[in-house]
C-alpha cells in the first residue's frame, strides 16, 4: 500500500498564509509515510478553492522528495497546447515529480461558460489528449484535428519525465474505465464513489487490462478518501458533511455516504475496505483541520493498514 496526502486549496480571500503552507508540507515529508501530495480542480465552485497547477507549483519550491498531482484536470474544458505547456514546465521545475491526473468531466459541467460544445466533449477530450502526448514526445508535430491544428510545431522543454508523467484517468462508468485502460497509465477513483462503486469500478478495468493484454502491475489503481477524524463520530460526520456542502455547493447524499467520518478505529476499518476493494494508493483529503488530520493519519491510521 502507498499513501498520499491532499494538497491544501481551500482559502477564502485573504486567508492564505505562505508560512503555514510551507510548514504543511515540510511536516508531510518529514513524516515519511506520504508518497505524494495532489490537488484538485473546480474551476467554478461555490467553496473557495486555489487553482490546482498554481498549488501544486506553490508545492514543488515547498517539498524536495513528494511528487505532485492533480486528480483531475478536466482536461475538456483547457487548451491543450497551454496544458501540455504548463505540466512540461511543472515537471521540469520539480524535478520529474508531476503525476497528471485527467478526465472528462462528464456531460454537466458548464461547457458554455469555456467555450466548449456539450455534444462533442468526448470526442474533445480524446483529441486533445492525443495532441497533448503529440506535444511531449515528437520534436515537431504536424496535427489536423477537428478542434486543433498545427503545421510543424515544436514544444520544448519536454517534460522531464520520459516519455511523459504518469497519466492517472478520472472515470465511473464503464465506457470512461474501458477508455482509460486504452488511454492512460492508472485509475484514480472519486472520493465521491462509495467504496462499493469503487470496487465495480476495479474489476471493469482488470477485465479491460487482461482483454488488452496490458500487465495489472503496470496499470495501478487508486482512490480519493475525503476524510474527518474525530473522538465523536457524530462530530466528525457533522463537520464532513457541512464541508462537502461548501464544497459542492449543496448537500448530495451520495457523497456523504461515501467519505469517511469517525473515529479512528472507524476510519481504519473504512480505509481497510478501501484497500480491499483494489486501491494500491490511497489519497486521504481531510475536509477540515487538515494539517492536524494529516499528523493524526500519519500516526494513527496508516500503521494499521500497512
Amino acid at each position: 500500500m502507498r499513501f498520499a496526502i491532499s494538497i491544501p486549496q481551500f482559502y477564502a480571500d485573504g486567508e492564505f498564509d505562505p508560512a503555514a503552507f510551507r510548514a504543511y508540507f515540510a511536516r508531510a515529508e518529514a513524516l515519511g509515510c506520504y508518497e505524494s501530495a495532489w490537488a484538485q480542480e473546480m474551476t467554478l465552485s461555490a467553496s473557495p478553492q486555489l487553482s490546482p497547477l498554481e498549488a501544486m507549483t506553490y508545492a514543488a519550491a515547498c517539498t524536495s522528495t513528494l511528487r505532485l498531482g492533480c486528480v483531475v484536470f478536466v482536461t475538456t474544458l483547457h487548451s491543450p497546447v497551454h496544458l501540455a505547456k504548463s505540466l512540461a514546465t511543472l515537471d521540469q521545475l520539480s524535478g520529474g515529480r508531476l503525476e497528471v491526473g485527467v478526465g472528462t468531466g462528464g456531460p454537466q459541467r458548464p461547457f458554455a461558460a469555456f467555450g466548449v460544445d456539450r455534444s462533442r466533449y468526448l470526442a474533445r477530450f480524446t483529441e486533445g489528449l492525443a495532441l497533448t502526448k503529440a506535444l511531449w514526445t515528437r520534436d515537431s508535430v504536424t496535427f489536423d484535428g477537428e478542434f486543433w491544428q498545427l503545421k510543424d510545431a515544436r514544444m520544448e522543454p519536454k517534460p522531464a519525465q520520459k516519455p511523459y508523467p504518469r497519466l492517472w484517468f478520472g472515470a465511473s462508468g464503464d465506457g470512461a474505465l474501458r477508455r482509460a485502460v486504452r488511454l492512460g497509465d492508472g485509475f484514480f477513483g472519486a472520493g465521491s464513489s462509495s467504496t462499493a462503486a469503487f470496487a465495480a469500478q476495479v474489476s471493469v478495468v482488470r477485465e479491460a487490462l487482461a482483454a488488452a493484454g496490458r500487465p495489472a502491475a503496470e496499470f495501478p489503481i487508486a482512490k480519493r478518501i475525503y476524510i474527518g477524524i474525530d473522538s465523536d463520530a457524530a462530530r466528525a460526520r457533522q463537520r464532513v458533511n457541512a464541508a462537502l456542502a461548501g464544497i459542492y455547493g449543496r448537500r448530495v447524499p451520495a457523497i456523504e455516504e461515501a467519505a469517511v467520518a469517525g473515529t479512528v478505529a472507524d476510519c481504519v476499518a473504512a480505509a481497510r475496505a478501501v484497500a480491499a476493494a483494489g486501491a494500491e494508493l490511497i489519497l486521504f483529503t481531510p475536509l477540515y483541520e487538515v494539517p492536524e488530520h494529516a499528523g493524526q493519519i500519519a500516526a494513527e491510521i496508516i500503521p494499521q493498514l500497512g
